[in-house]
């Protein structure tokens, strides 16, 4: 191994920004990320039938570590379900589906879910949840039709309004979220309500007490995943309809006690530590076998001790990096998936113009403007040894945008940025960027002392030592990057930073949590706030219309756009891939059959403990 292979240490950005798309699966078991080996008995031999098991769960799931258990022993009667949310700083806190905007509020939320969709092993939505979903192609129109019998946590119907309520808080004109963007532009009259030129949304047209109808301005494949702007969630119009939207995102409905059409409800937060749920007793598939959930931050420093001491039974976004620190702890099983997820590395070119709603981009002026610069950044990054020595290939190096588990449009063909510092250099010496007083740092094109300033969000133990190390990757091509603020900066300030543009950052490495809808225009369209670098073009747009306009219905053409829109980010290379992941779950061997296969996956309400604690490792 080299001397630079050495100097790498583990985890990179935790930052993941979740897009409010459908969910995995209704209400199913959420699952975390990032483990290690699984199912070593006492004696440290492994029962045949048992590995035969995994080779069958590992080869249909694409994932080096099976995605279900089963535990043996009878289950107890209720008990709580100890969950370990990994982080190194409090959550925000923010438990609506229409106003959050990190994950990890959405990993507490999933035990609380509103999704009144259930999708199938192809992320397309089903008949099979709280609410079914028919298309009239011709005439542009979604129906909604919502289950009999179904009742809020407190109670109340489920209705119709419920349904409208996230439109009318999204499409608000005081809404300050992400989620009103050029997808949901594609609901008639959302564009009118918004600019306050009506009183409502002239597409959301109510049936009856159980059906929606929504009128569109085009209809394309991506709504079989929950875009063209259908919203997979209910917000209950009872408590909320009479908020101010401006303020809600501080309410207690928001912040203290949310009503819950899922499996358990929020009873108890002790802000950004810990949620205690309970079981919900009006749950539409049945109460739950548990009593209720605690979820807890716990740092990343201690997580692979307390999970052997037996603290907890999942642990969430637990690091790839860890996995030799639990491998060997008896009292777990590991479980894995590939992750609807991809970090990535992206380049400040404009600002978001929050009057028009919209991306401004001034590429020409950017610091960040010249593509050889940009493109030089990506080559020289060695992502490759980082995915193979301390994420043992849990991680891999991304070639898209789109991750592999999107089977259809996946494309392994193109190229990406591999490690390759000699086409950095040369990129750099044609760009003009060069070492004009040999002290071993590029001068800009003029001749002027050029530094970057590349911003990062702090994560566990070691995630400054990669930082150090892909800034060590820079200067060794001559680059002088310096971090913003002087270090990697606290997840929730990071975000903050990033989405106001804030001057002290011309790049940074974040990641996104797609979706099950593949269509990339709620991330990197004009309209789109998500759309953090802040690029745009005529091309990008048009293709992006292409992948979700009626044409698309023919999968080739839609399979040709999205080449398209990979080929064109790659070359212009303002957001660049960087790893896809595994999801990896430890879990403790009291839970009981436990999946979490996106389509087959353990319900909420379905779960069971064997014992009235999590085990603890003997070893």
């Amino acid at each position: 191994m080299t001397k630079k292979l050495w100097t790498l240490l583990v985890v990179l950005i935790a930052f993941m920004l979740v897009l409010g798309a459908c969910n995995n699966k209704e209400e199913t078991t959420p699952a975390p990320a990032e483990t290690s080996d699984s199912g070593k008995k006492d004696d440290g031999e492994k029962d045949e039938k048992e590995e035969a098991e995994k080779e069958t769960a590992t080869e249909e799931n694409d994932s080096p570590f099976p995605i279900s258990m089963e535990t043996e022993g009878n289950a107890i009667s209720g008990g709580t379900l100890k969950v370990a949310l990994v982080k190194d700083s409090p959550f925000q806190g923010v438990f609506a589906y229409s106003l959050y905007e990190d994950a990890y509020d959405a990993e507490i939320l999933q035990y609380a879910s509103n999704s009144i969709f259930e999708i199938d092993g192809d992320f397309l939505i089903s008949d099979k949840g709280i609410a079914s979903l028919e298309v009239d192609q011709e005439n542009k129109k979604a129906t909604i039709k919502i289950r009999e019998g179904i009742k809020w946590s407190d109670g109340e119907p489920l209705k119709v309004e419920d349904l409208i309520q996230p439109y009318l808080i999204i499409g608000h004109p005081d809404y300050t979220g992400v989620r009103y963007d050029a997808d949901f532009q594609n609901i008639v009259g959302a564009i009118e309500y918004h600019d306050g030129k009506a009183d409502t949304i002239s597409g959301l047209k109510k049936i009856d007490e159980t059906t929606l109808e929504i009128s569109l301005i085009q209809v394309s494949p991506a709504i079989f995943s929950g875009g063209d702007g259908l919203w997979t969630y209910a917000e209950p119009s009872h408590i909320v309809k009479d908020l101010p939207v401006a303020t809600l995102i501080e309410s207690d409905p928001v912040r203290k006690n949310p009503v819950t059409l899922g499996a358990f409800v929020i009873e108890k937060i002790v802000p950004g530590e810990s949620v205690q749920l309970v079981a919900n007793e009006n749950h539409w598939r049945g109460k739950p076998k548990l009593d209720g959930v605690l979820v807890k931050v716990v740092p990343p420093t201690s997580i692979s001790v307390a999970m052997q001491s037996g603290e907890y039974d999942i642990a969430s976004n637990f690091s790839a990096a860890k996995i030799e620190e639990i491998k060997n702890f008896d009292n777990l099983e590991i479980l894995g998936r590939q992750e609807l997820y991809y970090q990535y590395l992206a380049f400040k070119v404009g600002k978001w113009d929050s009057t028009k709603g919209e991306v401004v981009t001034d590429i020409e002026n950017a610091k960040m403007g010249d593509q050889k610069l940009r493109q030089a950044m990506g080559y020289a990054l060695d992502v490759e040894q980082v995915a193979e020595v301390y994420y043992n290939n849990l991680r891999e190096r991304a070639n898209s945008m789109l991750p592999p588990v999107f089977k259809s449009f996946y494309d392994k063909s193109l190229q990406g940025y591999t490690y390759d510092p000699d086409k950095a250099n040369a990129l750099l010496d044609e760009a003009g960027y060069k070492d004009v007083n040999n002290d071993g740092l590029r001068e800009d094109p003029e001749g002027k002392p050029f530094e970057i300033k590349y911003a990062t969000a702090a994560g566990d133990d070691i995630a400054e030592d990669i930082t150090q190390f892909f800034l060590q990757n820079w200067k060794d091509v001559g680059l002088n990057v310096k971090l913003t603020t002087g270090r990697t900066i606290e997840f929730n300030a990071f975000y903050d930073m990033v989405e106001a543009d804030d001057p002290e950052i011309d790049m940074y490495t974040a990641a996104f949590g797609t979706g099950s809808d593949p269509s990339p225009s709620g991330l990197y369209s004009k309209k789109a706030k998500f759309n953090y670098s802040r690029y745009t073009s005529d091309f990008l747009e048009d293709t992006l219309a292409n992948i979700n306009s009626p044409k698309a219905f023919d999968s080739a053409y839609r399979a040709e756009q999205f080449r398209a829109f990979q080929e064109h980010m790659e070359e212009m290379a303002v957001v660049i891939p960087l790893t896809y992941r595994f999801e990896i779950i430890p879990v403790n061997k009291r839970l009981k059959n436990y999946n979490i296969d996106y389509s087959e996956g353990t319900y909420l309400h379905e779960l069971e403990l064997t014992a009235e604690e999590p085990i603890k490792s003997a070893k």
